[in-house]
């Protein structure tokens, strides 16, 4: 069976969702592997990504906006806020039959696969971030990995490697699992969780 983007969009709010039910309330204001930002900006960034997916999966036209600082998208508790902002996407993919069909998205006309891959991504790295802000060490799933890896194989570096989306590849250790060499590609120190 081929692994798709709703496939890793579910398995990346699940396990973001079990990453933020494990941070404690000390963690949220620590620094994250993203320069600038806290975990809790962390956590915003994906709330702010999470509700625009939504509402294009809904067929919703509107212009993206992200808070400034992103911490701000984050209005009560975060576990709380995460699980409603969860639920919302899950509910909206439930609706999803059709991976061709082309949505409006903030770049333009996307197929869903296309408007979701990114996003989904977004889940797991994002949650690698949040866990490290911690000192936690977590496993991104080999499937996602696959995914990721494949995607990121089809887009070119320019595309990438820019500020606000990855930063320089940072040369893995020696013997490194595969989530620390994708987190390695995506410009993160692998050794920081």
């Amino acid at each position: 069976m081929t692994y798709t983007a709703l496939d890793l969009y579910s398995d990346g709010l699940d396990f973001l969702t079990g990453i933020v039910h494990g941070t404690d309330a000390q963690t949220w204001r620590q620094d994250s592997p993203c320069a600038g930002w806290t975990a809790l900006d962390v956590l915003g960034h994906v709330c702010d990504a999470t509700s625009a997916g939504t509402r294009i999966l809904a067929g919703e036209q509107f212009e993206f906006t992200a808070h400034q600082p992103p911490s701000e998208a984050v209005d009560g508790e975060p576990a709380a806020v995460w699980d409603a902002l969860a639920a919302q996407a899950r509910s909206a993919l439930d609706g999803v039959d059709d991976l061709d069909r082309v949505v409006q998205s903030p770049m333009g006309p996307r197929t869903v696969a296309e408007g979701l891959s990114f996003p989904a991504a977004d889940l797991f790295l994002h949650g690698w971030d949040i866990a490290a802000s911690g000192g936690r060490s977590v496993t991104i799933p080999s499937a996602a990995v696959g995914f990721i890896d494949a995607m990121f194989d089809g887009l070119p570096d320019e595309a990438v490697r820019r500020p606000g989306v990855f930063g320089p590849a940072v040369t893995p250790p020696e013997g490194a699992t595969p989530t620390e060499a994708l987190m390695a590609r995506c410009g993160r120190d692998p050794r920081l969780s």
